[in-house]
């Protein structure tokens, strides 16, 4: 599969992506410290992508914001479900039952080449499956002490590799990790010397 998933994602400094109740209010109070017109390259990175794929609950929280913020960029909604899809966003949602795999290697044979992976319970699901590529993750300076984890109930070590890591005056810190795929076969000692 020729086909590269990718993970841009935030999460408070003790790893949470939302409260419990799914609530991101500390999110929005700290996005008031970022200058106008900064965006943590997120723009350069959905130019990146072809398709995007989040889960159920993510999209609903999406939804729930009033303006679809991803134009018609293709969004695919992973879900047991029949998906719900607004009228005006029927040319470029869709839902899927489809594992991970599947969908990954359907749309690798219609020429997709990026995915943007979005949401916990999917980025893990791509994760058991070994079918993510790098993970940017944006620290915001807060501790929630409780909330809903971005990494929860791996089965085995994950290897990354370190690939940068930015701060921000207004205490955002962003670093980028390429996944080990196979980690299995590596420990940390060979994972610096990969390239």
């Amino acid at each position: 599969m020729s086909i590269i998933s990718s993970v841009f994602i935030a999460t408070s400094l003790d790893g949470f992506i939302a409260r419990k109740n799914g609530d991101l209010d500390w999110l929005d109070k700290a996005n008031q410290l970022v200058p106008e017109g900064t965006d943590l390259g997120f723009e350069t990175f959905m130019n990146s992508v072809d398709t995007m794929i989040i889960g159920r609950k993510t999209y609903e929280k999406v939804l729930s914001f009033g303006l679809w913020p991803y134009g018609d960029k293709p969004v695919i909604v992973l879900s047991r479900n029949k998906v719900e899809i607004p009228s005006h966003l029927t040319e470029s949602v869709y839902g899927s039952s489809e594992t991970p795999k599947e969908l990954c290697k359907r749309l690798s044979s219609e020429g997709v080449k990026r995915l943007y992976i979005d949401g916990g319970y999917t980025i893990q699901q791509f994760l058991a499956e070994d079918l993510i590529d790098d993970i940017t993750i944006t620290t915001i300076p807060v501790i929630l002490g409780e909330g809903i984890p971005l990494f929860n109930g791996a089965k085995r070590d994950i290897l990354l590799k370190h690939v940068k890591t930015i701060s921000f005056d207004f205490g955002f810190v962003q670093t980028t990790y390429r996944v080990i795929k196979n980690s299995l076969k590596y420990k940390f000692s060979d994972v610096l010397k990969l390239s």
